[in-house]
């Protein structure tokens, strides 16, 4: 595919900061660069500690939704899973309440300065208020082998779906998903760090490490990148945002509406979590549910998410750095 000139990229870029509605990622705004191509809309926000290399994927999905576009997809819609940061359990209603009705919720564990006590009572909040509800934490690698195993068992009575990435290391994830099956929990594991962070995205599946992917667009150089690393790795595939505006989640419904296979909710519900937005319908849930849709976005809103001058100005300066990585 025939890449945009730095020049073409600056044209269109517009660098936006979302107020987040909680906490998440310990921010309190969300900054997003946005191009517009002949293609439509794209998203470059690799978090700020991320190095350049580590941006270049991100900048290359950006590219294929502005530029190239999406494959056809295979299913009009596509069902996702509510998202509780690590909150109190006092806190946890009011998160849900911005999701509406879901059949399923993540909920953020391990948090740094917080305890398993945390975890739990959040954990079963949730479940006493969704009964019916399919439940999975994402630990984002913050606890040892050790700690996994401890919490799991503490939490097996609330009926978990799956436990993503408990550990960091890909050994790790291993021996506590054999270990996990040799204690008969009832929770599979999930690899996410392992497969977007990793040079080899595939060796959790060689090693036998998880027993489903999280997948993420922008983190995986694009939608059809991704496609070929579920294919190549041959395991259930969830579909995750990376805590993106309108434009990061179209591209990961776009995603999601294209794999052969789609078992679980996908986290990409995550704008319910930020107070405003770069396009007057945002891809927001309705009834458990996103729609594979054209998106729309506006000078007006570009303008009222404006980022101050001096990060608009970083992040051009790193789309310049980056550009050349392509």
């Amino acid at each position: 595919m025939k890449q945009p000139t730095v020049e073409e990229l600056l044209a269109s870029a517009r660098v936006v900061s979302v107020p987040m509605s909680v906490r998440f990622r310990e921010l309190t705004h969300r900054e997003a660069l946005i191009l517009q191509g002949p293609a439509g809309w794209g998203e470059f926000s690799p978090f700020p500690e991320y190095d350049d290399d580590e941006s270049a994927t991100w900048l290359r999905a950006a590219v294929e939704a502005a530029w190239h576009g999406f494959p056809t997809p295979v299913r009009s819609r596509v069902p996702v899973n509510a998202t509780v940061p690590a909150v109190q359990a006092s806190g946890v209603e009011p998160v849900l309440a911005r999701f509406g009705a879901v059949s399923a919720v993540k909920i953020k564990v391990a948090e740094r300065g917080q305890s398993l006590f945390d975890d739990v009572a959040r954990v079963a909040e949730v479940r006493r208020l969704l009964p019916e509800a399919n439940l999975r934490i994402d630990a984002n690698g913050g606890w040892s082998t050790a700690e996994a195993l401890t919490a799991l068992e503490s939490l097996a009575p609330y009926s978990l779906e799956y436990a993503e990435q408990p550990v960091m290391d890909t050994a790790d994830l291993r021996a506590v998903r054999l270990e996990v099956q040799r204690r008969g929990l009832p929770v599979l594991i999930a690899a996410d760090e392992s497969v977007r962070k990793a040079e080899d995205p595939l060796r959790v599946a060689r090693e036998d490490a998880a027993d489903l992917i999280v997948v993420k667009v922008a983190p995986l150089g694009g939608v059809r990148r991704a496609l070929d690393i579920v294919a190549q790795a041959g395991l259930p595939a969830v579909v995750s945002s990376a805590l993106d505006t309108s434009v990061g989640i179209r591209a990961g419904v776009a995603l999601a509406a294209s794999l052969p296979e789609l078992p679980y909710a996908c986290g990409l519900a995550t704008l319910s979590l930020m107070d405003g937005d770069v396009s007057p319908e945002p891809l927001l849930p309705d009834g458990g549910w996103l729609p594979v849709r054209p998106l729309t976005v506006t000078e007006e809103l570009l303008d009222r998410h404006e980022a101050p001058r001096d990060r608009a100005n970083w992040w051009l300066e790193r789309l310049k750095r980056v550009s050349g990585k392509l």
